[in-house]
């Protein structure tokens, strides 16, 4: 069911907002040192914290990710649109969005989603929190992993010109998401965060 809400919020937030979509951009997809510019110091204290160790300059080829879309609006900056399912919730996420709520614009509620995460106190086991080493080695390697990996969504965009990063929880969408009223409730929502 995840997935189909995350295939459903982008639908109608792109058809709501008149947008279009494109892929995630080369800066985004292996983000090392030169990607992150004048951030670099924020993101290895993010790494260091979540797992003890020292960020490469470089990430490995295997290191690639993408977003679940960026919109194209007319006259206006591209912007990361992101679907936060429950694993996107936990102490980790909390402890990197508390390195820069107040410093990056972003285009959700950082007290909100720190509140879920620090209120949620099992994490989802299985492939979603298995290793990921080398960078994200031992238990909870995958939790760690995306903690980080939402991070750097949300710090760099702002760097190269897009507009801040745009979360929707599945939280704040499941109720309603497949009902009549679902481009109504929609709208508002876009409307409080952005």
């Amino acid at each position: 069911m995840p997935k189909e809400i995350e295939y459903a919020v982008v639908e109608l937030a792109t058809e709501i907002l008149g947008a279009s979509t494109t892929a995630t951009p080369e800066w985004l997809v292996r983000p090392g040192r030169v990607e992150c510019g004048d951030s670099w110091p924020l993101v290895c204290t993010i790494y260091s914290e979540l797992t003890g160790l020292e960020l490469p300059d470089e990430m490995r080829k295997v290191e690639r990710r993408a977003v679940d879309a960026v919109l194209v609006l007319p006259g206006s900056p591209p912007r990361i649109l992101e679907v936060d399912e429950k694993q996107h919730f936990n102490g980790y996420r909390s402890a990197t969005l508390r390195h820069y709520k107040d410093d990056v614009p972003l285009a959700f509620d950082a007290d909100l989603w720190i509140a879920r995460s620090d209120a949620k106190l099992k994490l989802e086991g299985g492939g979603f929190g298995r290793p990921m080493p080398p960078l994200f080695p031992g238990d909870g390697g995958r939790h760690r992993q995306r903690a980080f990996r939402d991070a750097l969504t949300d710090i760099l965009p702002p760097r190269y010109g897009f507009a801040p990063t745009l979360r929707i929880a599945d939280f704040e969408v499941k109720d309603w998401i497949n009902q009549p009223d679902r481009a109504e409730r929609m709208r508002q929502l876009l409307s409080e965060c952005m």
